[in-house]
């Protein structure tokens, strides 16, 4: 009981504020040194009908429920009043599925793509397969927990919300992620890793997407595959 507890400790009162610290820190790093690296590296120019059939899916999809995660997190006590009309809860979570369901296959399409397609395998790098791997399982679990464990618009404004605000106000309180099943202590979990992880990787260029390319100048872009190899 006590290395579960020291585990749970571990995982959602250290890990987030380590992930954090990584993100901020990595961020004003790879900007400082790097500052043109911030973009999702397109390789849209090398090949536009699958990408355009995984990358939309994922966008529409990701961008909606990380907006449903965020709104149950802010007014957590609106979404619970919100939900006490059935109907209201039905319309809730079915279309959360659906649009988790719809991030999957974005992710799934772009993968395959990444395989399948030899100009954009040979441009995808280690950093960018872990960062599939580590969508895969947090879009993958999301969607399951969805599924086995229901009305999640309900319990996670009335149990996850609380949790994240303790850790804002820097006392976290882990009662409620202590008596999580396995799977969404996955889900959370991988969601602190992949904060931490985004400075590395493609995910960086969320800090600064959509607004720069407003009224940036067209850019013209290289790849560089080394001395004697033909693009």
């Amino acid at each position: 009981m006590t290395s579960v507890l020291s585990l749970d400790a571990l995982l959602f009162g250290v890990l987030p504020y380590v992930a954090l610290a990584v993100f901020l820190l990595g961020s004003i790093a790879r900007y400082r040194g790097w500052r043109y690296s911030y973009s999702s590296l397109s390789s849209q120019f090398l090949e536009n009908r699958q990408h355009f059939w995984g990358l939309v899916p994922f966008h529409y999809g990701i961008l909606v429920v990380l907006t449903g995660h965020l709104v149950a997190f802010l007014i957590p006590r609106s979404v619970l009043a919100w939900n006490a009309q059935p109907l209201r809860l039905y319309v809730l979570e079915v279309s959360a599925l659906a649009f988790g369901v719809l991030t999957v296959i974005g992710l799934a399409a772009a993968v395959w793509r990444r395989i399948t397609v030899g100009r954009v395998r040979r441009v995808t790098n280690t950093r960018d397969w872990v960062l599939f791997a580590m969508l895969g399982v947090q879009t993958v679990t999301g969607v399951l927990v969805a599924m086995l464990y229901p009305w999640g618009s309900s319990w996670f404004a009335a149990t996850a919300a609380p949790y994240l605000w303790s850790l804002v106000f820097l006392r976290p309180d882990l009662t409620a992620m202590a008596a999580m099943p396995w799977l969404v202590k996955t889900h959370i979990v991988t969601a602190f890793v992949l904060v931490g992880y985004t400075p590395f990787s493609r995910l960086v260029h969320v800090l600064v997407a959509p607004l720069p390319y407003l009224w940036r100048k067209p850019q013209v872009v290289r790849w560089y595959r080394g001395p004697g190899v033909v693009s």
